[in-house]
């Protein structure tokens, strides 16, 4: 593919993309912060405190959306400030009263509302000037081909061209053609700046992000520390009951051929096989547990290997690509190789998929890893979920991660970490 072909159809692309965002951006914006504002002002009247968490939540969502198509179209990272809700918030009307207020004293709520506003205004336009500059140009092309013909006893004009004639028919099409060249050039960069506009709206305050920033830090420390003792604890377990127990029973097994070897040769030989057998079952499970340390394809030939490795042993058909120029640090590969392998083990178990696409890549400082499947999708992070254990462990380097799973599928689990390739 040439340059010239390349760029065609990355232009093309942004205008598609563009063209279906200014759908949500204009009915789901508008719908969600005419829904947002009517709540909010019902509080007072006590309907408010029952539908505010569920149209709050909704406008979470629309903005979560919107952040993970702003990372994985044009590169453009929107941080995810929400405050997270107490473990202990009741039941009921009162649980309902708790949430709104937490919602209400949230400073992200009110940023996600002045996002809808710009999102419907500013945002709608610069879609609309993205995919439009490419979409225009067919008026000026079709009105040279003969629907100039229609505009005979009027002026009709296509931008400042008055069309009444063959001639001027033929100036809107070389019109038409100058736009669509600008568009070529325009699409993309508009989208970005769409998504860039998004994130001066969403993103917080420079002094807030900090606060956060530091919260964040001393949650995901202790999380570190708790999974790390987690870690211990398994693998004391396995050790205890699996090796060392076929350990312990192969030295008895030793014993007693001691005491067979001259009076029954015949039962000592079998108990031999049977001990070099259980010598083998544990060489096994060591193997075992310590590829579950670490892996020593992750630690021989770096993370797009294990990745590769793991979809390879996967029951669909996978797919992987891999663009990295160096290798992070051994902590944050191990934590992304995990990551990947929980999120494969989720697709194998719930999605009901028959393929599954990981690409892995660095840009801008970032190691960012998505996840795509055909499956049925309702994949969330909630409670309980593997996808939370998959965010604490980025946590732990300041990762984030973000889902995208409509009921039917696809989903798609893009994470990212902040890290630099040696």
């Amino acid at each position: 593919m040439t340059g010239k072909e390349s760029r065609v159809r990355s232009a093309l692309l942004a205008a598609g993309r563009a063209f279906v965002l200014s759908f949500a951006s204009i009915v789901g914006s508008v719908t969600l912060f005419v829904l947002a504002v009517t709540s909010i002002a019902f509080v007072l009247l006590g309907v408010g405190l029952v539908t505010t968490p569920w149209v709050l939540e909704a406008v979470r969502a629309h903005a979560n959306q919107r952040r993970l198509l702003a990372a994985t179209w044009s590169d453009v990272r929107i941080p995810v400030p929400y405050r997270h809700f107490p473990q202990d918030l009741r039941t009921g009307f009162t649980g309902q009263v708790e949430r709104t207020t937490l919602l209400l004293k949230d400073p992200a709520t009110w940023r996600d509302l002045r996002w809808l506003l710009t999102d419907m205004t500013a945002g709608y336009v610069l879609l609309t000037l993205s995919f439009g500059l490419l979409a225009y140009p067919v008026e000026g092309l079709v009105l040279a081909a003969g629907l100039w013909r229609v505009f005979e006893d009027s002026t009709y004009w296509y931008g400042f061209v008055p069309v009444g004639d063959q001639w001027t028919g033929l100036a809107a099409a070389a019109l038409g053609i100058a736009i669509f060249h600008v568009g070529l050039w325009a699409s993309r960069p508009l989208l970005r700046l769409h998504f860039v506009l998004a994130r001066s709206a969403l993103a917080p305050a420079p002094q807030q992000e900090l606060a956060q920033r530091i919260d964040r830090l001393t949650e995901t420390r202790h999380e570190a520390v708790d999974t790390a003792a987690s870690e211990l604890r398994r693998i004391e377990r396995d050790l205890h009951d699996g090796a060392q127990a076929r350990l312990v029973a192969m030295g008895m097994s030793l014993g007693t051929i001691e005491a067979l070897v001259e009076k029954d040769p015949a039962q000592a030989k079998k108990l031999l096989a049977a001990a070099r057998a259980s010598s083998a079952e544990a060489l096994t499970e060591l193997r075992d547990l310590v590829r579950g340390i670490h892996p020593p394809v992750l630690a021989e030939r770096g993370l797009g290997d294990a990745v590769r490795a793991l979809a390879m042993r996967m029951p669909v058909e996978s797919e992987v690509g891999v663009e990295l120029t160096g290798r992070a640090g051994a902590p944050v590969e191990s934590a992304a190789y995990f990551a990947v392998s929980e999120t494969l083990t989720n697709v194998v178990k719930h999605a009901d998929a028959d393929r599954v696409w990981v690409d892995v890549h660095h840009a801008e400082g970032m190691l960012r890893i998505s996840v795509t499947d055909n499956g049925r999708g309702g994949a969330a992070v909630g409670a309980g979920s593997g996808l939370s254990g998959i965010e604490r462990r980025l946590g732990t380097f300041d990762g984030v991660l973000a889902v995208s799973s409509p009921a039917g599928g696809p989903t798609m689990v893009t994470m990212e970490i902040p890290c630099a390739l040696s």
